[in-house]
């Protein structure tokens, strides 16, 4: 999952949110180096990721990429289902979509101990809307771009938005089996 669903499932407290988003940037053994409330936020996202990396639903979904894709298909699915939360938000939560991604800009803003790399793009993520924007399609070309900079193979990405626009009615289906079985699961950690 990407930064939208670690979010909505990690809790809505400010630790809450802060360990949810730490887990993309934290590595290692935690070892009492944030306060607990974030740890337990970081072990939540790292539990989350097992479970969707282990999913047969992950696993089909993943299957229907074509075979050059198949590399980074893990991240592709993981902004595609990003933006499938933000379009059916209100399937998935009680608070609208534009409420709860302000909390989680104003509890970012107001962190001033950052992991490193996530402060450096955490105004950007605020500015830009990161979170509410992938409701739109379109936006995840941008997305897939910008994680592209960061691949040792960025070539592997291109095309990746044709394909997901072939894939989208089945990868939604994917979702929609999918997510409600990790939200009982995040629920019950």
């Amino acid at each position: 999952m990407n930064y939208l669903a670690h979010l909505h499932l990690g809790g809505q407290r400010p630790g809450q949110l802060l360990g949810s988003l730490y887990g993309d940037f934290v590595k290692g053994r935690l070892q009492g180096h944030y306060p607990p409330e974030i740890e337990a936020a970081i072990q939540l996202h790292r539990r989350i990721d097992v479970f969707t990396d282990r999913h047969p639903l992950v696993d089909i979904a993943l299957s229907r990429f074509s075979v050059t894709r198949r590399r980074y298909a893990g991240i592709v699915l993981d902004v595609f289902f990003d933006h499938c939360l933000a379009r059916d938000w209100r399937l998935y939560a009680d608070q609208p979509l534009a409420l709860f991604t302000s909390d989680v800009y104003q509890v970012l803003s107001s962190e001033p101990q950052l992991p490193e790399r996530l402060a450096q793009i955490a105004p950007h993520m605020v500015a830009n809307d990161w979170l509410g924007s992938y409701e739109d399609f379109e936006v995840l070309a941008q997305v897939l771009r910008g994680i592209s900079r960061r691949l040792t193979k960025p070539e592997e990405l291109a095309g990746a938005m044709q394909e997901l626009r072939v894939l989208y009615e089945p990868l939604s289906e994917d979702f929609r089996l999918f997510y409600p079985q990790l939200q009982d699961f995040a629920n019950n950690r």
